[in-house]
């Protein structure tokens, strides 16, 4: 295992050291202790006057507008149970044994992703941003090495170990905009696994509907598609009722991908989020502001309060 830099040790990582050595602690307790202690952080940070509340009372009110305010609100103060208990499956995701992990999930659908390698061309595996996005990674890693994509995060010692975990469990990582690296791995072969629903605003991005709200996405996944061959496959984590751990499910092959609509290709990956987002509706990534526009003539719906 690599050495930590030196540098990581400087007194302003002290307290990211402490919040660390408490994770780790926690994480190795009985599951369902970390699930309870998930929980109620979630519960004491909802009630907080945060402006990450806002955005999931706007985005479960654009999603769900059939619901009344009251079972919105019920299912935002799920969601943020949910992001207490993904805190600490983060902690697992790093730090918990093969064994462990193996012993707390199960894969449904190995056989299409071996019948996807079986063409030679390699596996897009797309995933969503769920709560469970981290320790999905992990339970699939277990199985069968993946290439995930990563976006570095900001904090330098929370990045690099992150990044120890996926050196020590992945095949091989590579960064979000590498797309040379992910053209190369798909040609090797190899599965690249990403999640490509949060907002896009970049080059090339389009208009795809959400709920049926238009909302500014990234379409690249089909052109790769295109470029290398690749079969396009869907995975869904899901975190189980009660202390039962989670299941992982590798559904069939998008249909008639890449079509040569990058937009019609997208709405069906936004398809398969919806179901899962039906079936496990707390579980979502619903505090990041997903329903941004792409122009001034757009709705603005996250503004802010004054």
């Amino acid at each position: 295992m690599t050495a930590i830099p030196a540098r990581l040790f400087a007194p302003r990582y002290w307290p990211t050291w402490l919040a660390l050595g408490l994770l780790r602690l926690l994480a190795s307790m009985p599951f369902p202790v970390v699930l309870a202690t998930g929980r109620v952080l979630g519960r004491l940070v909802y009630r907080l006057p945060l402006p990450y509340r806002e955005i999931v009372r706007t985005n479960l009110r654009l999603c769900f507008p059939a619901e009344t305010p009251a079972e919105r609100e019920a299912l935002a103060c799920r969601h943020f149970e949910a992001l207490g208990i993904s805190l600490f499956e983060s902690a697992i995701t790093w730090w918990a044994s093969k064994k462990r992990i193996d012993a707390l999930s199960e894969i449904r659908g190995l056989e299409q992703l071996e019948s996807a390698l079986a063409r030679g061309r390699g596996v897009i595996l797309l995933t969503a941003h769920f709560t469970t996005l981290s320790i999905g990674a992990r339970i699939l890693n277990n199985r069968i090495p993946i290439d995930p994509l990563y976006r570095p995060l900001k904090n330098e010692l929370l990045a690099w170990i992150s990044g120890a975990s996926f050196r020590r469990n992945a095949h091989r990582t590579i960064k979000h905009d590498d797309v040379r690296s992910m053209i190369s791995a798909l040609r090797k072969n190899e599965i690249v696994w990403y999640a490509s629903d949060q907002s896009y605003r970049k080059k090339g991005a389009a208009m795809v509907p959400l709920f049926g709200i238009p909302c500014a996405t990234n379409v690249f996944t089909p052109r790769l598609a295109q470029m290398t061959g690749a079969t396009v496959l869907y995975y869904a984590t899901e975190r189980l009722p009660g202390d039962r751990g989670w299941v992982g499910t590798i559904e069939a092959a998008f249909p008639n991908w890449p079509s040569g609509d990058p937009i019609a290709d997208t709405r069906q990956y936004h398809d398969r989020i919806e179901r899962q987002v039906l079936a496990m509706p707390e579980q979502y990534w619903w505090i990041h502001r997903r329903f941004k526009g792409l122009s001034a003539s757009d709705p603005e719906y996250y503004a802010r309060r004054h």
